[in-house]
């Protein structure tokens, strides 16, 4: 069982910056694919970033150029660094691991874009 805890959600106005943290349990954190996703009240939940083991990035086209995933395998966390934020990226940003068959979710922390 793979434990993900996410922090560093909160209030932030139109174009300011936001640092997700996901912290995972677990000694092999190396190995998985590690995700973030957001859902949006009254919509479906969706893919924002991706990180390999190999450190491959896969973003979301409304995120591109303003949102990079990163992760410290020495540490156990994944990051998502948001720059330029709109009010539309107000969400529930999740932290998701997979690894072989197997994949986890965090608890969700709220962003929220708003002057």
């Amino acid at each position: 069982q793979v434990q993900l805890v996410e922090s560093g959600g909160g209030l932030v106005q139109p174009g300011g910056s936001l640092r997700l943290s996901c912290a995972a349990s677990g000694s092999i954190f190396s190995l998985y694919l590690m995700g973030w996703y957001r859902q949006a009240p009254g919509k479906q939940r969706e893919l924002v970033a991706t990180i390999t083991s190999g450190g491959a990035t896969n973003y979301a086209n409304s995120v591109k150029g303003r949102f990079t995933i990163s992760r410290d395998n020495a540490k156990n966390t994944v990051y998502l660094q948001m720059s330029s934020l709109k009010p539309e990226d107000t969400a529930v940003y999740y932290c998701k691991a997979n690894w072989a068959q197997y994949s986890y979710w965090g608890q969700g922390t709220q962003v929220t874009v708003s002057s």
